[in-house]
């Protein structure tokens, strides 16, 4: 039996199966077996798996798989890689890394990691909703209460829709606490059901509040926890854009193959 060397971390309830691959021993072609840690039941249990491995122009490479294989850009995975490379002592506390859509920065301080995501150029506003891509899709619907909807129900409408079928699309719902601050729950695509966090979609939400308004720093409460989202707003055009939250170590283990 073969055994792989693990480490569990979360941000905001958002949580992770870590493997250092720096050895390149892990097969990416084994999306059964991606499936297979993240599955709550029968394996580790996770809302993804993240790889750390070396690079030669950043300090690292994070490769991110959804349950279900695919792959795409997490911003809570990336904060919490971010933590865990600093563990294996690859970094201190500022790095720059590359994952799916590109190079990122970030600095760690404390239990906190600021991420810096990549300047967001255009959106849509589909009726009162919007459409907004961070690194990964969000569709992004204000609702009344975050309370009152069932955001698998509600969520399956939209990201199963004939426009979001075939690439999928993440749907988060929001409610407006103050004038900087949102509630938010998050249908996520690759998951395909509800997760307590979702970093790029919390980013989304808090640039649609800077597109209602003239906020430059968003408080999102998520069911696992509570991030910041800092921006520069250009007209319709985002920079300087900072996913800012928690990123913790759980646990680590081995799991037998």
């Amino acid at each position: 039996m073969a055994i792989i060397q693990f480490h569990k971390y979360q941000g905001t309830g958002n949580d992770f199966v870590m493997i250092d691959n720096c050895d390149n021993a892990f097969d990416k072609d084994d999306l059964d077996l991606v499936s297979k840690l993240c599955d709550r039941r029968f394996g580790i249990g996770a809302d993804g798996v993240i790889l750390i491995e070396p690079a030669e122009d950043v300090d690292f490479n994070m490769i991110y798989f959804n349950p279900d294989g695919s792959q795409s850009l997490c911003g809570n995975g990336s904060r919490c890689a971010v933590m865990f490379a600093k563990h294996l002592g690859l970094i201190q506390n500022e790095t720059t890394f590359r994952a799916i859509d590109g190079i990122h920065e970030a600095k760690i301080s404390g239990d906190q990691v600021s991420l810096l995501m990549h300047d967001v150029l255009d959106f849509e506003q589909i009726g009162d909703d919007f459409l907004i891509d961070t690194g990964s899709p969000h569709y992004l619907k204000y609702v009344t209460s975050t309370d009152d909807i069932d955001p698998l129900e509600e969520g399956r409408k939209v990201r199963y829709s004939e426009r979001f079928a075939a690439e999928g699309v993440n749907v988060n719902f929001l409610e407006q606490i103050n004038d900087g601050a949102l509630k938010i729950r998050t249908y996520e695509r690759g998951v395909e059901g509800e997760t307590y966090s979702c970093g790029t979609g919390c980013t989304a939400a808090a640039l649609s509040l800077g597109l209602k308004s003239s906020v430059n720093e968003v408080a999102l409460k998520a069911i696992g926890g509570d991030l910041r989202v800092s921006f520069t707003k250009d007209g319709e055009t985002f920079r300087n854009i900072y996913l800012i939250g928690p990123a913790k170590k759980v646990f680590a283990g081995e799991f037998g193959i």
